[in-house]
């Protein structure tokens, strides 16, 4: 009888770009299970936008006059833009939390990519946003704001806002790995968060601000984003339009400012994390 060899199973071959994939979803479900079991933290991620569009639409807007449209449509791609900017914070919060508990030695016992943990966190944060957006929507309807354009140029508006808050989040992930511990974090990105959201066009027409103001106001990035969510939302309105090239074309300026942004504070962000992974 003549004995026959048994060949061994073929060792499946990964490529680099699938293994990046594979650990940035397997972080990206991980943080998503954290919402899932910490329902409070979506609770409260929602709870400030609808308050502000309560407080601004129902106490403030009868005191607020915008020429050409009604305050309530001005308002909500103001508090739109106000929601995916300060939802970026959860990056910031979140990457600070894990290295003060120990979890980034743990991801990096792991053979896995080492901005595959960034990508989980702010994809995570995406999720996130997109849900409280949602919310935020409906409430913006309860209180009178309506969309006057088409489907499509209703979900590039929503497209675009997410977009943008995710370039963000990789500025406040970088903030987060930066500060010494969590309760900082809040201080520190508040800093940030007030002055790019308050002094904007966000809440009120930038022609009524000191002209310190105002010209920061106009080339203000989430100006910018609050002008191009009003037009595709169709709530512009006949309200006059700053004559600046930023105003005047907000939609390419927004992605010239995301891709700034992600060619900027992403490298940065994985240089950040490689440096804290290797101490």
């Amino acid at each position: 009888m003549t004995a026959t060899a048994t060949r061994p199973a073929p060792t499946p071959t990964w490529n680099p770009l699938s293994l990046w994939y594979s650990d940035g979803w397997t972080t990206t479900k991980r943080n998503l299970i954290k919402i899932k079991r910490t329902p409070d933290m979506l609770v409260f991620a929602v709870i400030q936008p609808i308050m502000f569009v309560l407080l601004f639409s129902q106490v403030y807007g009868g005191a607020i006059n915008v020429q050409g449209t009604d305050y309530t449509q001005f308002l909500m791609a103001g508090i739109f833009a106000q929601t995916v900017v300060f939802g970026s914070t959860f990056s910031g919060s979140a990457m600070a939390q894990d290295l003060k508990d120990g979890i980034i030695d743990r991801f990096r016992s792991l053979p896995m990519s080492s901005s595959a943990v960034l990508v989980g966190r702010t994809n995570g944060d995406l999720v996130l946003n997109t849900i409280s957006m949602i919310i935020m929507m409906a409430t913006g309807f309860l209180v009178g704001w309506r969309v006057n354009s088409s489907m499509g140029e209703f979900f590039a508006g929503l497209g675009l806002l997410l977009l943008f808050s995710y370039a963000f989040s990789w500025v406040m992930a970088l903030l987060g790995m930066s500060v010494r511990s969590p309760e900082v974090i809040n201080n520190a990105s508040f800093i940030i968060l007030f002055p790019i959201t308050f002094i904007s066009n966000a809440f009120v027409p930038i022609e009524t601000l000191p002209d310190p103001l105002r010209i920061f106001a106009e080339f203000n990035p989430v100006s910018a984003l609050v002008q191009a969510a009003r037009e595709l939302f169709g709530n512009e309105g006949t309200a006059p339009v700053p004559d600046v090239w930023t105003l005047q074309n907000p939609v390419a300026t927004v992605l010239i400012g995301v891709v700034v942004l992600l060619v900027v504070f992403v490298p940065l962000c994985i240089r950040k994390f490689a440096s804290i992974s290797s101490r």
